[in-house]
């Protein structure tokens, strides 16, 4: 008889275990009467759950839960989010429903610039405090894994600063994007490329260590393809890995610059051309999806399924920011993606899980459940993953899970301290909702 394996972590009593781990898309891998054990933060078991004594090892000390025939799937993963800023531009919102394009606003000095005016004024401490709020409500609503990006501070001391705040301690995983060319700021205006010098000899140099990706806005009232390309070829001299918003608010050929570069991923695309799929999926692109923004902008959704006929990989975010996409929950944005964006219900799904593991280089490791990879899932309140999109609007995350740890109970973000309590005995209910022998729900 093989040695069992040990595991600290195991979940039970999943209705449908969503493991998003089949090869042939859309196809999600749903397990019924499994079971998944982890140990240390990963994954190392997932089968029958009529197996599981015999090839897993517990002790008193594992966690224990049941999902009670509830669906299970991979945490969500938000592959673009603008989560660290201050202010709030709801008049902005109001004046765009009265009638104002997005640019018009831009050029009135509005838009990013009133963002940039807000977090350059804020303290640390104010951005760190506005940071946590965020990334709890991220957590909240199934999201294990964020992109942060910064691009309002636009000063080398300032986009320190956001960067700073999005590495607080906290258990929402995130990985860091420089977006210093995300506009020109005021002190610079009408001298775009003499603040790309200050991007391209001082941010980028000075920060390229604590981020993972640059990117840029190459877009009308932004920068140029050109000037985009310097930016993303100094970044990837510096060892970053490249990433764009393009296609956006015009057709200015930045899908077309992903391509060229290698790009991880090209972003928004909500005016892309069959050309510019063609090109993406040559290159092994992966196309971000937000369709949040144009929910909001009241602008064209993303060409979705011309992306998947053209053989592009697809994820969906949040686009969350103060601007355009003020949203944390992942879940609308894959509501939207079926209704708005011909999605179905599994391809949504795999786009805000997997796809967006890829979107950031992590496909290895995050965005299905497999031996193997980080353990970071969400239990719904419903028995089917359909229910997503269908039930719309509303939370439908009942507990996340991330890195083995229960991270979110009945809508509660858990502090450290609550994880390192001491398990009762005899199967009882200890504070963040999980068992050493079983959790009821």
């Amino acid at each position: 008889m093989s040695e069992r394996l040990a595991a600290d972590f195991v979940l039970l009593g999943a209705g449908e275990l969503v493991t998003v781990a089949s090869s042939a898309a859309p196809d999600l891998g749903v397990l019924t009467g499994a079971a998944l054990a982890a140990h240390e933060g990963r994954i190392v078991w997932i089968g029958d759950e009529s197996r599981m004594k015999s090839e897993v090892e517990t002790d008193d000390d594992t966690i224990v839960v049941d999902a009670g025939g509830l669906a299970v799937l991979p945490g969500f993963v938000d592959a673009h989010t603008h989560a660290v800023f201050a202010g709030d531009r709801s008049e902005e919102y109001a004046a765009r429903l009265r009638g104002a394009s997005y640019l018009e606003i831009m050029e009135g000095g509005g838009g990013i610039a009133e963002t940039v005016r807000a977090t350059r004024d804020a303290l640390p401490d104010e951005l760190s405090a506005l940071a946590r709020r965020r990334f709890d409500s991220f957590l909240r609503h199934g999201t294990t894994t964020v992109e942060t990006k910064t691009g309002y501070g636009l000063s080398l001391e300032a986009e320190r600063a956001c960067l700073e705040a999005a590495k607080i301690e906290h258990p929402l995983r995130r990985l860091h994007t420089l977006l210093a060319a995300h506009a020109v700021p005021p002190e610079f205006a009408g001298r775009a490329d003499a603040y790309l010098d200050l991007v391209c000899d001082e941010i980028l140099p000075a920060l390229a260590g604590e981020a993972e990706f640059c990117d840029v806005f190459c877009d009308e009232g932004a920068f140029t393809v050109e000037q985009s390309r310097r930016v993303l070829t100094r970044a990837r001299d510096l060892g970053l890995g490249l990433k764009m918003h393009a296609e956006q608010l015009a057709h200015s050929g930045g899908a077309q610059l992903a391509a060229e570069l290698g790009c991880v991923s090209a972003d928004h695309l909500e005016l892309a051309t069959a050309d510019d799929c063609r090109a993406l999926a040559r290159a092994g692109v992966i196309a971000v999806l937000l369709p949040g923004t144009s929910y909001t902008l009241r602008m064209p959704y993303a060409p979705a399924r011309a992306l998947l006929d053209a053989g592009v990989e697809i994820a969906l975010a949040t686009d969350f920011n103060p601007g355009s996409s003020y949203c944390e929950n992942l879940q609308m944005a894959i509501s939207l993606a079926c209704q708005e964006g011909g999605l179905t219900p599994d391809e949504a799904l795999r786009a805000a899980t997997l796809g967006g593991a890829a979107a950031i280089g992590r496909r290895a490791d995050l965005g299905s459940l497999e031996v193997g990879k980080a353990c970071d899932l969400i239990i719904l309140e419903t028995e089917s993953h359909r229910e997503l999109p269908y039930h719309y609007g509303v939370n439908r995350v009942a507990a996340v899970v991330a890195g083995g740890r229960v991270v979110v109970h009945e809508g509660t973000v858990l502090d450290e301290q609550e994880h390192e309590h001491e398990h009762e005995p005899d199967g009882a209910e200890c504070g963040c909702g999980c068992q050493t022998d079983e959790t009821e729900r």
